[in-house]
């Protein structure tokens, strides 16, 4: 059966994005120091289209996410940082000719535009109808994958209060970034319960993963 999940790298102060993010600084000021522990990883490398990388647990646990996914789901902002009518021309996103998604990514926005095909399997579809209908199209196109939702913080809040997701993992970042974007913040529900399933420690970052109990 086709599960829901959240992976995101997250500072030990909550964050997943610095401060005054916009499209010449996606991840805002301070966000790339929450996945410099990803670059060099052979896993993440050959999904980017590179060559080499370090195989180790932490490559293990990024090709693990990268496998099971069958379809994204993220917000119009992590698409391009803007949340307003299309253009003549508008933007293709933060992701280059080949985003490294190579598969079905469901963009919620308010505003209609036609599917956008990308180099290298990704098409952008994009959303207009909600946060069910998001989940209902990346469930078809998932087939035996699961629906990976991708952010933003805005998005994920979303689903976790639907109660829409079945797994988060937070890749735990030893950093205080201090201000910017938390993952968690003014969530609108009860106490949501979480199952530790596993924690897996390295040099670099802390891998926690929870399963929602019902």
């Amino acid at each position: 059966m086709t599960e829901v999940f959240v992976d995101m790298s997250m500072s030990l102060d909550g964050f997943i994005a610095g401060p005054n993010d916009g499209r010449e600084n996606p991840l805002g000021e301070g966000g790339e120091r929450l996945h410099e522990w990803v670059f060099d990883l052979a896993s993440w490398r050959e999904q980017q289209g590179l060559d080499g990388g370090t195989t180790n647990r932490d490559a293990e646990i990024v090709a693990e996410s990268i496998e099971r996914t069958g379809t994204h789901v993220m917000g119009r902002r992590m698409f391009d940082n803007d949340d307003g009518p299309w253009g003549d021309e508008p933007f293709e996103g933060h992701w280059g000719e080949t985003p490294p998604f190579h598969g079905p990514v469901f963009v919620l926005t308010h505003h209609p535009r036609e599917p956008l095909e990308m180099d290298g399997g990704t098409t952008f579809h994009f959303v207009t109808d909600g946060i069910e209908t998001a989940l209902e199209r990346a469930r078809t196109a998932a087939g035996d994958g699961d629906v990976r939702i991708s952010g933003g913080a805005d998005v994920v809040r979303q689903y976790v209060e639907a109660g829409l997701v079945d797994e988060i993992q937070i890749q735990l970042v030893p950093v205080l970034l201090g201000d910017g974007i938390r993952l968690f913040e003014h969530l609108d529900t009860e106490p949501i319960e979480l199952e530790r399933t596993r924690v897996v420690d390295s040099p670099d970052i802390t891998h926690l993963r929870y399963s929602i109990v019902d």
